[in-house]
């Protein structure tokens, strides 16, 4: 079975999500205050999503959390500690995730 899309390698996040209500959706970003991950959060939040940012610093991702209304809280993925504590604080559904952070030069 082929899948076509009307995406190709130059589409950005919201030309992807334009016309689509997420009104009523969570999504979590990983690594959503730098990079593709400030985009995608971008065009999520457009399209109505109650948007989280997991990021490394809090403090950094602030104002850009402020701009979308979403949430920044902590989480570094290098930290096992981190991840257990963002897991257990998580409450209620998770509709949209995007693992957009990755951990560089992984020690094992």
């Amino acid at each position: 079975m082929t899948i076509t899309t009307p995406f190709g390698k130059d589409s950005t996040a919201a030309e992807v999500l334009a016309g689509v209500d997420l009104h009523g959706q969570r999504a979590l970003v990983t690594g959503g205050a730098s990079g593709i991950g400030i985009e995608t959060a971008r065009a999520l939040a457009a399209a109505g999503a109650e948007v989280t940012l997991a990021v490394r610093n809090t403090a950094a991702a602030e104002a850009f959390a402020a701009e979308i209304k979403a949430e920044a809280r902590p989480l570094d993925l290098a930290d096992q500690r981190s991840v257990a504590a963002f897991a257990e604080a998580w409450a209620g559904p998770l509709h949209i995730l995007v693992n957009n952070a990755g951990v560089m030069a992984s020690p094992l």
